[in-house]
């Protein structure tokens, strides 16, 4: 894991050198043989990482070599961006060539003119300051590499059987009476094995169970192995014990082996092959793979290809933690296996901790039991390693004492547990493996949400730019790696099926807090308590969890101990006045702050305003104030934050105005102000920040001179996220061409909001002219509009013809809109919404778009449309599609949601559309009275209509 630090830190050396070298604003003069050493010093080290990763976990000499080189690796990641910032300060308040020179030791720096004086000396000082500490990081790594050399540790070199080992080969027996519960994975794991493929497919049916380390998937297939009626249905049934690494000889004479009842003395693979291929044809066959890594495509496809002779009906059933094993492999089947219900959980832990044991001995411990089973959080390996190490202890305290422990202080826990979880943690790449142990910041049981998650791995910089990738894509693929390979569970899917949360098991959290027990820590502070606090000395704490009682808090003793923290989630803010001036004092090396405060009630309990000391936190990237409902204004000081990337102020609803000097934030990415209603204008400088991928309500027509206008969003051009808002006061349709959104590429998402203060004349024609000017970006895959006054040329031809990629759209609020535009031509278009349009009285052919052709061809309308809502149409009384149906028009072919919402004149729904087999859900909800009686289950004249939907809810 530390290589995902040296890496990076190898990478910066050398590009700010050579830039140094290249550009005239120079800080750092002479360090070139520094830079030279330190390069050397780190990549001698990185050669060994791989070594000392694995010794690290059973050596405590080799943990605390690691901790050293951990820190130094920190000290120089904030000297380097001390570096780099001070370089783009300079270039910001514009020094030139001239005030470079008065840099220079050579020339004479100090003046009779107090202000050049300062501002020579200051920055003389800033290079002297950076240098030595150059040095003193060179000095601590050089001792940290020679006491490397005194470890003997092997040159990064990965023995083909070096993770193989690590696994005792599982086989095909089991005692059936020891599996408990799993009762509906039991059921169909065996239903799919016995049932009969596809007489398309060609070759063996691939089944999958996929799941966490101790998870029981092996125990599942062993079961399923030796079930009667799976052992009938095949004439022949080979286990094969896969692990890590996938070796194509072993595997290929185990199956041989199994299949002739003689080991194969083939040297070459080709024989090997050809041997299965002659040996299956014509059989039924049932081949487990089990504990698969392998992701490998044409590794597998060379068995894949020797099977395909086997008997129609023949399975290979894959056991593995890696959903994308699943996949590569071809599976036709993936059955999740998830933990044991509390019950089952029990009667494990029971059947194996009361053996041997008296009925009164039984009854005092039960009530311990069920507490320790709880513990064990419905993992079977767990709670087998914990029962088992119970078996021989039976006075109340012994059974006291584990469960008092931590999970990992227990021996034999450790033993067992520990090797599966670190399987899957060591075939995790280095990056992928700081996101992991960083999880260990958030309290147990918390839903994670993946936007927040990955804005957080950002700021600690772990996704870092490659192949020209965006960090957040980055982070989503490092989050699925995570997601597919069981660390996380429980996930939450949007309306698109992207996952959007997870939690994660206890006993994978307490893994990542014991992988880095000195890096992560949540603490609970009360009045007056300080024994929580005492630790800080002892460990060097890099990200910590806070939350704050009542009472006065004797933090600022006990903060220095926290001076390299890098991330501070603050989950209350109580007592902020006297609490952040301090904290922004100390804790300069900050990366993340998070202040977003969630059940507060009372105004003492939020921030009033941000202290001015802010400027203080030179490394901070991510600042989150969310629900702060009490903060007016930031300071200007906030715009000294020059490595800034994200600034959330969502929810801050007495906010008024930004800092002025936003311009100077040049990193700034994000600017989450969503909910914002009393930020009248965004400051001039927001035109600067040519960083910026996502704003969530760009604010227009107030503010005058020193606010920013539409045309300020054309140098925006990486914008992928944007809410524009105050249209309504824009009269000025050349400003709107001006910010030349047609050019934006990367803009996915947009919302337009033709709000306003005032009123303007012409409204409607305004509207128009201000849509058509504004232009559609050329890949908008999600569009908004709200209260657009548009009314003849509803939606401007251009918009209707640009939007090709449109996936969602959402029309809200056209109060003067009479007739629906001609949506059915916009080809991708997968989900719409339409409310309030209080003037709609029908919908017709209008809405399609489309006609059919002169040939007597059909055209479809509407082809990829999934989602249909209605909602709040007041006085919409008739929806007729019968003229287009007439016409050879295919309407809406995969329609499989609709939903028509407080629609209370609407008489009936098209007959054309409920008959659609695709349909499977329809929702009538609020006051839709007339819709109600007429398909009211049963006894709705037009119940017939619908009865054949899988889901419908009439309320």
């Amino acid at each position: 894991m530390v290589d995902a630090i040296i890496s990076p830190l190898l990478q910066q050396l050398t590009t700010m050198a050579a830039e140094e070298t290249k550009e005239q604003v120079r800080l750092v003069t002479g360090v070139g043989k520094e830079v030279k050493k330190l390069s050397r010093n780190l990549q001698a080290i990185q050669a060994v990482l791989h070594d000392v990763e694995k010794r690290q976990v059973k050596e405590e000499s080799v943990r605390l070599w690691l901790d050293q080189l951990r820190d130094v690796s920190y000290n120089m990641e904030d000297v380097l961006e001390e570096w780099s910032t001070a370089r783009l300060k300079l270039k910001i308040d514009g020094v030139d060539d001239h005030e470079n020179a008065a840099l220079d030791p050579n020339k004479k720096v100090c003046s009779f003119f107090p202000a050049a004086s300062c501002f020579g000396c200051k920055r003389l000082f800033l290079r002297r300051d950076i240098a030595l500490k150059l040095k003193e990081i060179n000095e601590s790594l050089d001792d940290i590499a020679k006491q490397k050399d005194q470890f003997g540790f092997a040159v990064n070199v990965i023995k083909s059987n070096e993770r193989a080992g690590e696994r005792i080969p599982s086989v095909s027996s089991i005692d059936e009476s020891e599996i408990f519960g799993r009762k509906d994975e039991k059921n169909e794991l065996v239903d799919r094995l016995i049932c009969e493929n596809s007489i398309e497919q060609k070759g063996p049916h691939i089944i999958s169970l996929v799941g966490m380390g101790g998870i029981g998937k092996t125990t599942l297939a062993q079961f399923a192995y030796n079930n009667g009626d799976v052992e009938k249905n095949f004439e022949k049934r080979i286990w094969v014990c896969v692990s890590d690494p996938f070796d194509e000889f072993r595997i290929a004479r185990a199956i041989i082996e199994a299949l002739t009842g003689c080991l194969p003395n083939f040297v070459e693979f080709q024989s090997l092959m050809q041997h299965i291929q002659k040996h299956v044809a014509g059989k039924k066959l049932l081949l487990v793979l089990d504990d698969v890594w392998n992701e490998n495509f044409h590794k597998w496809e060379q068995f894949n290809n020797c099977l395909k002779n086997c008997l129609y009906g023949s399975k290979i059933l894959i056991t593995t933690r890696k959903e994308a094993v699943a996949r590569i492999m071809g599976s036709t089947n993936i059955i999740s296996v998830n933990v044991l219900s509390g019950m089952e959980c029990w009667s494990v832990f029971e059947s194996l901790a009361f053996v041997g044991k008296s009925m009164e001995e039984r009854e005092n411990l039960e009530k311990i039991g069920r507490e320790i089973t709880r513990k064990c959080k419905g993992l079977p390996l767990a709670t087998k390693t914990i029962a088992s190490l119970l078996r021989s202890k039976n006075t109340e305290k012994e059974w006291q004492n584990i469960l008092k422990s931590e999970i990992w202080e227990i021996e034999q826990v450790e033993k067992n547990l520990l090797a599966p979880l670190l399987l899957s943690y060591n075939e995790l790449p280095s990056k992928v493996k700081q996101c992991f142990t960083y999880c260990a910041v958030f309290p147990k049981d918390v839903i994670l949400k993946k936007d927040k998650l990955i804005e957080l791995w950002m700021a600690q910089g772990f996704l870092n730019n490659k192949r020209n990738k965006e960090m957040e894509e980055i982070g989503e693929e490092y989050f699925n790696v995570l997601a597919s390979r069981s660390f996380f569970q429980e996930f939450g899917r949007g309306y698109d099926g992207e996952l959007f949360l997870c939690k994660m098991h206890d006993i994978v959290h307490d893994f990542a807090e014991y992988l880095c027990s000195n890096e992560c820590l949540i603490v609970e502070l009360h009045s007056g308590e300080e024994l929580a606090m005492s630790s800080f000395a002892e460990k060097k704490i890099l990200h910590l969890t806070l939350a704050i009682g009542c009472g006065p808090m004797p933090i600022y003793d006990n903060i220095e101990a926290l001076r390299g923290l890098r991330s501070l989630l603050l989950e209350s803010t109580k007592h902020s006045s006297v609490i952040l001036p301090q904290l922004f004092d100390k804790l300069t090396c900050l990366r993340a702050l998070k202040l977003e405060v969630h059940n507060e009630r009372l105004p003492e309990d939020f921030i009033k305003e941000v202290p001015t000391n802010i400027e203080k936190l030179l490394h901070l990237k991510y600042l989150n104030l969310a629900n702060q409902m009490e903060i007016e204004r930031l300071p200007e000081t906030l715009c000294e934050l020059y490595n800034l990337e994200h600034l959330n102020v969502n929810c801050c609803v007495k906010l008024r105005e930004l800092p002025q000097g936003i311009g100077r934030l040049r990193k700034l990415m994000y600017l989450d102000n969503e909910c914002t209603v009393s930020l009248r204008y965004l400051p001039v400088g927001i035109g600067k920040l040519i960083r910026l991928r996502r704003v969530k309500e760009f604010v227009v027509g107030g503010g005058y001179g020193r606010a920013c206008s539409l045309g300020s969003l054309k140098k925006l051009n990486l914008l992928r996220d944007c809410r524009i808002r105050g249209l309504g006061d824009v009269s000025d349709v050349d400003e709107a061409r001006r910010a030349e959104l047609e050019k934006k590429k990367n803009l996915f998402e947009l919302k337009l909001h033709f709000d306003q203060a005032g009123r303007r004349e012409n409204e409607e024609d305004e509207d128009e002219r201000l849509l058509e000017a504004l232009g559609p970006p050329p890949n908008l895959k999600e569009l908004w509009i709200n209260k657009y006054r548009g009314k003849r040329n509803v939606v401007p031809k251009n918009w209707i013809m640009s939007l090709t990629n449109l996936r969602f759209l959402g029309l809200h609020e056209w109060r003067n809109c009479e007739h629906l535009p001609p949506l059915g031509k916009l080809p991708s278009l997968e989900s719409l919404y339409i409310a309030g349009m209080k003037s709609v009285k029908r919908v017709g052919n209008e809405f399609l778009g489309v006609e059919s052709d002169m040939d007597g061809s059909s055209v479809i309308a509407f082809a990829k449309l999934k989602k249909l809502t209605f909602y709040i149409m007041e006085e919409l009384e008739e929806w007729d599609l019968g003229t287009a149906i007439k016409g050879e028009i295919i309407i809406m072919p995969r329609l499989s949601s609709l939903t028509i919402w407080s629609c209370r004149k609407l008489k009936a729904l098209p007959d054309h559309l409920l008959q659609k087999s695709t349909l499977q859900k329809l929702e009538i909800w609020g006051g839709c009275h007339i819709l109600q009686e007429r398909y009211r289950e049963e006894t709705g004249e037009d119940w017939p209509n619908i009865r054949h939907i899988p889901k419908i809810s009439i309320a």
